[in-house]
């Protein structure tokens, strides 16, 4: 909720393609992945939060102008269909986070469009998909986006993702995860970038039913608060020429 008591206007973006092809994730998630997280928007954060829900297959991937002129913070779900998304989308996309909206970019949406146009490195990793357990530490204590949550909490039955990851250092690390085969990974990322604040997660396979647990939503809800900025201007900040002189004139 903002400094006036409005809710933050969250859009949940799924790229909803395993839950049609795959009766295993059709199971876990009946509704949707993107359906599931929105829930777990709903019940953390009540009516902190007004959440709507876009898809991949909706004209212009649900994220019209007014769509992302309505949303505070988004976050993003993709996997199979990453080539799919629209270029002139994801810059739109792009333009909005510059301008102040939050964005959350989930587990193998590191390799979306939007993703790799923020960070500007490939953003590949390692993985590995055979039921490993993850841990995920806490190493920022006090950040807002740990508050509540167990230090560690454990997956039981996740993707592996590990280095080396293809990022930029991030601005603050806030997570990392050590899976059952040894390996590690930066599993909780913010970034700044122009007027918008950027949160890499990692945990949340298709075929395992990880946004289901309590700790999974109380994380993303606190990205949520911690991305808001009530000061978007709703426009990419702009060069500005300044002619000598013109601090005298404007006093």
């Amino acid at each position: 909720m903002d400094a006036t008591g409005h809710p933050i206007r969250v859009t949940v973006w799924g790229e909803n393609v395993h839950e049609y092809q795959s009766d295993i994730v059709r199971a876990i998630y009946p509704h949707g992945m993107h359906e599931t997280i929105a829930s777990g928007f709903r019940h953390t954060l009540g009516d902190r939060v007004q959440v709507q829900t876009a898809t991949l297959q909706q004209p212009e991937h649900g994220l019209t102008e007014d769509v992302l002129a309505a949303t505070d913070v988004l976050t993003w779900w993709g996997h199979k269909a990453h080539q799919e998304v629209d270029d002139a989308i994801a810059a739109r996309v792009h333009d909005r986070v510059l301008s102040g909206m939050g964005l959350l970019v989930l587990h193998s949406a590191h390799y979306s469009k939007i993703f790799r146009l923020l960070m500007g490195t490939t953003c590949s990793l390692r993985w590995r998909e055979a039921d490993d357990r993850e841990l995920v530490w806490t190493v920022s204590p006090g950040h807002p986006i740990t508050h509540g949550v167990p230090h560690p909490f454990t997956i039981p039955r996740q993707e592996m993702y590990g280095e080396y990851f293809d990022i930029p250092q991030p601005d603050e690390l806030v997570f990392i995860s050590s899976y059952s085969g040894g390996e590690v990974f930066r599993s909780g990322c913010c970034y700044r970038r122009g007027s918008g604040k950027v949160f890499y997660f990692s945990p949340g396979h298709e075929t395992y039913p990880v946004y289901e647990q309590p700790e999974i939503q109380r994380v993303l809800a606190n990205a949520v608060q911690w991305a808001f900025n009530a000061d978007s201007s709703g426009t990419p900040l702009d060069s500005v020429n300044s002619p000598t002189g013109w601090y005298e004139r404007q006093t």
